[in-house]
């Protein structure tokens, strides 16, 4: 059996049709998008194109699209101007956001610029809605509130109009993480009550280091990046054109094929979920996998031996490709800081298996077969 790939939630495989729409712009279309020649020019047109066909997937203005380096980027932006353009000098947030929001939250606190407060997680890993209340009619300084639209780890999703319409209720800025969930799920950001969204190419089939931020045209941020007047002077830096026109068209595909993709990626993750308990006695499922809940994602705990101990780098050494939470702390190995929120059994293992169009159902059986064997 080749290597099987089932950490999609941490980056998954460029697709051809997107290697072949980039490839001009590595080769003929060369030119710096800034430069005022014909060359630059075309840079700059395909640019531009990229920007309207992603504003138009999304239901969102040309202008209120800027493209970055991935969501880690499009976060630390969004979360930073609100402190510090914005005015807000409080946030709230949660424990299990991914890290690429929490450690900026953290820094601003520590820098003395805004103050913190935690929204509740339920056991089943949801936003406690009604303590976000709470914490919103407490607030007595202008906030910013930054829950993301699916979690990394278990794949919980939020309703980003029950959020945003508290925020707007209490005139909080509203700051969604949509990293998983962009490429995945249709979005109409005219009717959503949100101030910032992000994307990263790579998380559907795009290419890596290319990301974007939509930010509402009723909100007014300073750069991040300065030097330069590239993305209408919002972030300074010659463009990543061939990353751009990646990420447009990697949009365009898994736009087209939305439906089908959510219907066969959720079927695999349906036998993966009837399966597992099947052949392995004592398998729980973190979050809330039956519910609302990421088609791409399925968290799973094992009882702890002293064979599965070490289970991440078994199945790897049978070429089973899977994580422990998310792809940014595997290495460390300090455990994923979200299954301890909701899930802190130390007699149990957690590994999160992430699904594409490209697997298939003889590969979920091959990896129970391994896992059997590895418990």
């Amino acid at each position: 059996m080749e290597r099987i790939y089932l950490d999609n939630a941490a980056t998954t495989p460029l697709d051809e049709a997107v290697l072949s729409a980039m490839m001009p712009y590595l080769t003929q279309h060369f030119g710096n998008p800034s430069s005022i020649y014909s060359y630059g020019r075309e840079s700059r047109l395909g640019i531009e194109q990229a920007r309207k066909s992603v504003a138009k997937i999304l239901h969102a203005h040309p202008a209120e699209i800027f493209f970055t380096s991935g969501g880690t980027e499009s976060s630390n932006t969004a979360i930073t101007a609100s402190v510090r353009d914005l005015g807000c000098q409080h946030i709230i947030s949660s424990v299990i956001e991914h890290h690429a929001t929490t450690h900026t939250v953290e820094h601003l606190q520590q820098t003395g610029e805004a103050t913190v407060a935690y929204v509740q997680v339920k056991p089943d890993g949801h936003i406690d809605l009604e303590d976000l209340e709470r914490l919103l009619a407490q607030a007595t300084e202008k906030t910013l509130v930054t829950l993301m639209h699916a979690n990394n780890e278990i794949g919980n999703m939020l309703d980003l109009h029950a959020v945003g319409n508290l925020c707007k209720k209490y005139q909080a800025i509203f700051h969604s993480d949509t990293v998983q969930t962009v490429g995945h799920f249709p979005f109409n950001l005219r009717e959503t009550p949100v101030h910032f969204v992000t994307g990263a190419g790579h998380k559907f089939h795009g290419p890596k280091g290319i990301g974007m931020l939509y930010v509402n045209e009723n909100v007014k941020i300073k750069p991040f990046v300065h030097g330069g007047s590239q993305e209408r002077n919002m972030r300074a830096g010659t463009e990543n054109l061939y990353g751009i026109i990646g990420f447009a068209k990697a949009l365009e595909l898994a736009t087209e094929r939305m439906e089908a993709d959510t219907a066969y990626v959720g079927g695999l993750k349906q036998y993966m979920m009837a399966q597992l308990p099947a052949k392995i006695p004592g398998v729980v499922f973190n979050g809330d996998p039956k519910g609302k809940s990421l088609y791409t994602v399925l968290s799973a705990s094992f009882p702890k031996t002293e064979k599965s101990e070490m289970l991440l780098f078994n199945l790897d050494i049978h070429q089973i490709c899977a994580s422990g939470g998310s792809a940014c702390t595997s290495g460390a190995d300090q455990g994923s800081h979200v299954i301890r929120a909701i899930n802190n059994n130390p007699n149990q293992v957690t590994v999160r298996f992430s699904f594409s169009r490209h697997n298939t159902q003889a590969e979920i059986d091959h990896v129970i077969g391994v896992l059997q064997t590895l418990i």
